[in-house]
């Protein structure tokens, strides 16, 4: 037997081990079993899972959104921690691994009654964390408008939390009409158009328009657009050059970065006169953004926080 199947054979034993103590300590919120629908078949849960280990960013916002007690959580991308914007509602939470990467040992160690996933999640390592507790891996299609609405949803009724789930997604949505009456008094209707744009040190990304932010850009009155850079599926562009900034430039343009590096190589760039020339630019009309909030992270707090930065943007113009 390989080193490798021992060790998981011996992770197993460990899970298995936790999973027998915590049900007798622990204990769930008792109820009849339900039926989630999740990415590898319907997943049985029974109770109101008082233990959650998030293994994907939107399902940590989820979960805190609805007043879930998550336990466990991966970092943000480009990060070492979880997302800034979530920081002070996630607390001293465990991190339990990176966006693509489980720490089993540290899932065990968080002794969760539930366990929620990511879309793209390997049917391997869902069979073998659901020895640990039950896996709700997300069935949602991404890149979709109300993909965010219907994921808080599968993830609140895995949680038990579906009453918290209407009521957070019913005040983002009053926060959208408010955000959209900002932006039809302050901006008029042909100056709206905006692209999103992460730059990254190997150059700037236009993001699809699919993208989670940019269909809340959308629902307040901006006129997105990714100029057909972004392939079918895909979250975003091959990397622009120089030479070619002008075919990401818009009226507006939400410019994020991820970390220290990306910075880095934002600060060269805007010493170019290809930046400088951007329409953009000149009408001072570049909005820095969060990059682990405005392209990495979903979810009703997510979507809260980034609608405060529309709202924040567009009333410091100018006249």
């Amino acid at each position: 037997m390989s080193q490798l199947s021992n060790r998981l054979r011996s992770t197993l034993v460990q899970a298995l081990t936790v999973v027998a103590v915590a049900s007798g300590g622990l204990g769930q919120a008792m109820a009849e079993t339900r039926t989630v629908e999740s990415a590898y078949g319907p997943v049985q849960i029974n109770g109101q899972p008082g233990r959650v280990v998030t293994l994907y960013e939107g399902a940590l916002d989820a979960a805190l959104a609805v007043d879930a007690n998550a336990v466990g959580a991966v970092i943000t991308r480009g990060g070492s921690d979880v997302a800034e914007y979530i920081k002070s509602e996630a607390g001293d939470i465990a991190i339990v691994g990176a966006p693509a990467e489980t720490n089993i040992e540290a899932v065990i160690a968080a002794q969760p009654d539930l366990i929620l996933a990511p879309p793209r999640i390997n049917q391997q390592q869902v069979a073998l964390l659901s020895r640990i507790a039950p896996v709700v891996a997300s069935n949602v299609p991404m890149f979709q408008t109300d993909s965010w609405e219907r994921e808080t949803r599968l993830f609140a009724k895995a949680m038990g939390r579906e009453a918290e789930a209407e009521k957070v997604i019913g005040q983002v949505k009053e926060r959208i009409t408010e955000v959209a009456q900002v932006v039809s008094a302050k901006i008029p209707a042909g100056q709206r158009d905006a692209a999103l744009v992460r730059w990254m040190p190997q150059g700037p990304l236009v993001m699809a328009e699919g993208l989670f932010s940019a269909s809340l850009l959308q629902a307040v009155g901006f006129e997105l657009t990714d100029k057909d850079l972004v392939k079918e599926g895909r979250p975003h562009s091959e990397p622009l050059s120089l030479e070619n900034l002008s075919s990401m430039d818009q009226s507006w343009v939400f410019l994020a970065t991820l970390n220290e590096d990306g910075d880095k190589a934002l600060d060269a760039a805007r010493k170019s006169p290809a930046f400088a020339r951007l329409n953009s630019v000149q009408n001072d009309r570049v909005i820095g953004v969060s990059g682990q909030l405005w392209t990495s992270a979903t979810g009703p707090l997510a979507a809260l926080a980034i609608l405060d930065d529309i709202e924040a943007a567009v009333n410091a113009i100018q006249p």
